[in-house]
C-alpha cells in the first residue's frame, strides 16, 4: 500500500501529561495552531459551534506497543477479547485518536476545549465542527463492556 504523510496542524496544551484512562472532563485543554501554517482566520466561525471533532496522534505509543490483533480492553480478563478495531485504545496501528470535545472559546489561533482526551504536546491532525447531521443515524448498538468502560471516562466534575 502507498504510504501517507501527514503534518500536524498544531498541538494540545494541557496540564495532563500522562494518558490515564479516565476523568477527562476534570480538566480543560486547548489546541494551538501552528503559526507557520495558519493565521487566526483558520478558526473563523468555529465559535458558533458547541463541539468540535478533534483528530490527533497518540505520538508516545512505542512501536512495540502497537496492537494488530485482539486483546482484552484495558487488560481486563472479565471483558471479552476483541480486535483492535472493535475498541478505541491508543495502541492502534496508525495511532490516530478522535474525540468530540466542547468548544469553550476560540481566541486567535487557539481553541479552548472541554473533554479533550489528549495529553499535553499531542500533535493535532485536524479540527472539524460537529454538526448534528453527522450524528449516527438509527439505533446505536454496543456491548455491555463498552458502556462499562465509559462509565468513568468523563465522570469527574470539572475543576473550576
Amino acid at each position: 500500500m502507498k504510504r501517507l504523510t501527514m503534518h500536524p496542524i498544531g498541538h494540545v496544551v494541557s496540564s495532563r501529561t500522562e494518558p490515564l484512562d479516565d476523568d477527562w472532563d476534570s480538566i480543560d485543554a486547548h489546541i494551538e495552531l501552528d503559526p507557520a501554517q495558519f493565521g487566526p482566520e483558520a478558526l473563523e466561525g468555529l465559535a458558533e459551534f458547541s463541539h468540535a471533532e478533534i483528530l490527533f496522534v497518540f505520538d508516545r505509543v512505542a512501536d512495540g506497543d502497537i496492537e494488530r490483533g485482539a486483546r482484552h480492553p484495558r487488560g481486563r480478563k472479565d471483558w471479552p477479547e476483541v480486535g483492535i478495531f472493535a475498541q478505541r485504545g491508543k495502541n492502534r496501528p496508525n495511532r490516530i485518536g478522535v474525540t468530540v470535545a466542547r468548544i469553550l472559546a476560540v481566541e486567535g489561533r487557539r481553541i479552548c476545549l472541554g473533554g479533550l482526551d489528549a495529553i499535553n504536546g499531542t500533535p493535532v491532525l485536524d479540527i472539524k465542527p460537529w454538526m448534528s447531521g453527522f450524528s449516527p443515524r438509527g439505533a446505536i448498538l454496543e456491548p455491555a463492556w463498552a458502556r462499562e468502560i465509559m462509565a468513568e471516562y468523563w465522570s469527574r466534575a470539572r475543576k473550576t
